[in-house]
């Protein structure tokens, strides 16, 4: 046999594995990396976050990547070798990581890489009889692999689609698994780029005389990557919105907010998926031109010095940071029967939105609790779930929740 098909028996075998989680972001904003020691699988897995930290991509890592995510049509030699040196990057990242650490490569049992997702195309999107749902995502795990000399898993989310599900969110795996509560009812809500939720009810809770619905997880829309990719056009140097300063200091354009509610994406059935694909720069410019809205001011002018009426670009940030909320709260509101009483745990980029995370208090009556409270670092959520899913796939049957693929996810890369 094989030795590295001997070493990965032997750790499906252990009784506990050490595995790095990686989640890179449509944000484009940099790499996680989460050290986690599991012990067992399953609903009795326990988990334990040993190291985390985020990477920042510096520019000249974002302007190799912006030309080829969320567009229809791109220079394919690109994607072709930049598949392979992102790969070769996060392996550099992850060996400069584990000596900041003092952990040494052999002490790492498996790897688990999401990825960089370029592109998301669910069939709803892009109505094509010949095709059913489908996505992208680049960073080869064979170069991750041969430079680290750990074995690699990526690409979960081709299995889930493969057996018939959209490929995300995939989130709702390992919350069931790990924040599954006896009695109480939970949301984990996480806003990255897209915001997405898991519905967790009480494990005690008779779901069907209650008229709940069980576990399930979906994308609601628009989470950061409206408000990011404004402000990285219009404000040069600044990546996001910092604690919504800018968004704060302007009002609600109730206008271009309900132009923007009319997206296609809102009166699709729960559950869903969508991406930066459909909440592009691109549609919210379009919205403004169709608007007269166009301007960087409440009054712009034009090349003859007429007046003409624009819009502040901090009513355009507010009115985002109204519209992603808007999104969540609708998804929640038209998925789980009024008056059920329940908690939500927010985890992602967003969280450290005041703005959006106050929108969400007042418009759902419910406070903003952090996963932290349940002893996960909401920064590290997504890189500890997919290195949750690495070890499911090779330590654990496909457990089963209603409704969901009962599958492994994750393509194995040997180093050698």
């Amino acid at each position: 046999m094989h030795k590295d098909l001997t070493r990965l028996f032997h750790i499906a075998q252990a009784p506990s594995r050490t595995i790095i989680g990686l989640m890179s972001g449509t944000s484009l904003d940099g790499l996680d990396i989460a050290v986690c020691k599991f012990e067992g699988s399953g609903p009795g897995a326990r988990v334990s976050l040993l190291q985390f930290k985020t990477v920042s991509y510096p520019p000249e890592v974002k302007e190799r990547l912006k030309p080829i995510s969320s567009k229809a049509k791109v220079d394919l030699q690109d994607v072709t070798l930049i598949n392979a040196w992102l790969g070769t990057y996060f392996a550099a990242l992850i060996n400069e990581a584990l000596q900041e650490w003092g952990i040494s490569n052999e002490q790492v049992d498996i790897i688990a890489s999401h990825g960089q997702t370029i592109f998301h195309a669910p069939y709803f999107q892009h109505q094509q009889e010949a095709y059913g749902n489908a996505t992208l995502q680049i960073a080869d795990a064979d170069h991750i692999a041969v430079q680290t000399g750990i074995i690699t898993l990526s690409d979960f989310r081709q299995k889930h689609i493969a057996a018939g599900g959209e490929g995300a969110p995939l989130a709702l795996y390992g919350d069931y698994l790990m924040f599954s509560d006896p009695e109480v009812h939970r949301v984990l809500l996480n806003i990255g780029g897209i915001a997405n939720f898991t519905w967790l009810p009480a494990l005690n809770a008779d779901v069907q005389n209650l008229g709940l619905p069980g576990v399930f997880s979906t994308d609601t829309g628009s989470g950061n990557t409206l408000m990011d990719q404004y402000v990285q056009k219009h404000f040069p140097g600044k990546q996001f919105d910092e604690d919504a300063e800018i968004a704060l200091s302007g009002q609600v354009h109730e206008g271009l907010l309900q132009r923007l509610l009319e997206l296609p994406f809102f009166a699709l059935d729960f559950p869903k998926t969508t991406g930066p694909e459909v909440f592009s720069l691109q549609h919210l410019e379009q919205v403004l031109k169709d608007m007269d809205l166009s301007g960087a001011a409440f009054v712009a002018h034009d090349d003859v010095g007429q007046a003409q009426q624009g819009i502040a670009h901090a009513d355009v940030l507010a009115t985002l940071a109204k519209f992603s909320s808007i999104g969540i709260v609708k998804a929640l509101e038209a998925t789980i029967p009024a008056g059920t009483k329940f908690r939500v745990y927010v985890s992602g980029g967003g969280m450290h939105n005041p703005l959006l995370i106050r929108n969400l208090e007042e418009q759902l009556g419910v406070k903003m609790e952090s996963t932290a409270i349940l002893d996960l670092n909401p920064d590290a959520k997504e890189a500890v779930l997919f290195a949750l899913l690495a070890n499911e796939c090779i330590s654990g049957p496909a457990f089963h929740i209603e409704g969901q693929p009962a599958v492994a996810m994750g393509k194995i890369s040997l180093p050698n």
